[in-house]
């Protein structure tokens, strides 16, 4: 396809609508790529500002994962993109959020990859007091939501604390007044934990004593203490910033120790004091609440122990009186006696008169039966007696008949005997279980009970311990076997009987 030439008219033609793009010499307006003007934008606004503060309200704050801060600041009719590296975003000494109204210092740039201009922020503050007790309000009733300050949490102080924890600078006025007031109302073991209260890094070294308070444990090198005290003189709002960082608050909050919270001056308030469970005025009045005036102690100690000496001494009045007054409504005893005496003499009288008839008695009977105590007639009973005895004949059957009955007798008792000897099981290989005491064991359950036991076998005796058995005892003498019965004779008439 050709094609056709334009016209000549004399000189170089110029296109200015043709279709391709044609560059005509000595033309000082080259075609720039995008990456070109877009560097070119970046250094010219890199350099014309290349230090700003700008003032607006924060929005659209994100932190990412490598810890940058990403941000835009805007006021009522424009906004700018705003970025805060890692190590600048770290140093910040309040936290970031939206709706904070600030002032960000840094430099202006581009970012090509949306072409559009933000603000590299090297250092950020709270825009004016208001925008600061704004920031408070709202972190306040972000945590208050949480119930961080709900009275519930409160707990009581001890009263006499044996060591105190200070979460101070132990520079300043604050550590010295609390000891001078502690020494001169009840001298007290103190522990000071030194940080600083004031500037950056301050809240995370507060937040990181009191916890530190919290993980002592009980008996370790470094006293635990019973009660901590986070103490600082009064100041601005700023300069009291780092008792209102939430790390702070939640420190306090979580505490296992009783925590008193004496920031500022008397009408100074931070978020420390509501998180903990009592604050005070003044590091002076934290002091003065934290114990009790010993002087004021022993007074009210001599107070009780007289109190108690009039109660004692009352008391035994008062019992005095009662057994004085019971004492004067019992009888005397001369007069409980009366009674009985006279009746004593009455019944002496009665037994003397008593006996004296019984003796009548008595030999009347005896007079009566005196005739019956003949010789004649003892003698004759005698006699008939002796013919009743000469009667009666000794027959041997009958002797022999009682002394079988009573060897069978003895024979089953011998039985008897062997079936019941406790040894006798010994043979057949048995233990007899015998405690210190000689009684006999019975039951597992008595057995772990004695520290000793005896095991007595056929042939001695074993005295065994619980775990560690004990020396072998020599053996008893084997017991003497029972007597057989003697069998009489045949040729014996009459068996002798002893």
């Amino acid at each position: 396809m050709n094609v056709p030439s334009p016209p000549d008219h004399g000189h170089d033609y110029e296109d200015k609508g043709g279709l391709l793009a044609r560059e005509s010499a000595g033309d000082n307006a080259p075609a720039l790529s995008i990456s070109d003007i877009s560097a070119l934008l970046k250094r010219t606004v890199e350099d014309r500002f290349g230090f700003v503060r700008v003032r607006g309200e924060l929005s659209g704050v994100k932190r990412a994962a490598s810890g940058h801060l990403y941000l835009c600041l805007k006021d009522e009719n424009a906004r700018l993109d705003g970025v805060m590296w890692r190590g600048n975003a770290q140093r910040l000494a309040f936290r970031v959020e939206d709706g904070v109204e600030v002032i960000a210092t840094g430099k202006l740039t581009t970012y090509p990859g949306r072409s559009n201009y933000q603000i590299v922020v090297d250092r950020m503050e709270v825009a004016g007091e208001g925008a600061l007790l704004a920031l408070l309000a709202k972190t306040k009733a972000r945590l208050e939501a949480e119930g961080l300050f709900a009275p519930s949490r409160k707990r009581p102080l001890p009263f006499l604390p044996r060591v105190i924890g200070v979460v101070t600078s132990p520079t300043g006025a604050v550590i010295r007044d609390i000891l001078h007031r502690l020494r001169d109302r009840f001298p007290s073991h103190v522990v000071v934990w030194p940080v600083l209260v004031q500037g950056q890094g301050a809240a995370a070294q507060v937040a990181a004593a009191v916890r530190g308070f919290s993980a002592l444990p009980p008996g370790g090198p470094v006293p635990r203490p019973d009660l901590v005290i986070v103490a600082r003189g009064g100041g601005s709002v700023e300069d009291l910033w780092s008792f209102n960082e939430e790390e702070v608050v939640r420190a306090v909050a979580e505490c296992s120790i009783p925590v008193i919270s004496a920031v500022g001056h008397e009408t100074d308030t931070t978020l420390c004091d509501f998180a903990a469970d009592l604050r005070a005025p003044t590091p002076t009045a934290a002091a003065e609440i934290a114990v009790p005036v010993l002087g004021e102690l022993a007074a009210a100690l001599s107070d009780y122990d007289a109190r108690k000496k009039r109660a004692l001494v009352r008391l035994f009045g008062q019992a005095r009186e009662r057994l004085d007054l019971r004492a004067r409504r019992l009888p005397q005893p001369q007069t409980l006696l009366q009674g009985q005496t006279q009746r004593l003499d009455d019944l002496g009288d009665r037994l003397r008169r008593a006996l004296g008839h019984r003796t009548e008695l008595a030999g009347a009977v005896l007079a009566r039966h005196a005739g019956a105590l003949r010789p004649a007639l003892l003698a004759n009973r005698v006699r008939r007696e002796r013919e009743r005895l000469a009667a009666q004949r000794l027959r041997p059957d009958l002797l022999l008949q009682r002394i079988a009955n009573a060897r069978s007798r003895i024979e089953t008792l011998d039985r008897l005997r062997c079936s019941l000897d406790p040894k006798a099981p010994l043979q057949r290989g048995y233990v007899l279980v015998t405690g210190p005491d000689g009684h006999v064991v019975r039951t597992l359950a008595e057995a772990e009970t004695r520290h000793r036991l005896t095991l007595e076998f056929a042939d001695g005796r074993l005295d065994v311990s619980i775990g560690t058995p004990a020396a072998t005892l020599p053996a008893p003498t084997p017991p003497r076997p029972a007597p057989k019965p003697r069998q009489s004779a045949p040729g014996d008439a009459q068996p002798k009987l002893l």
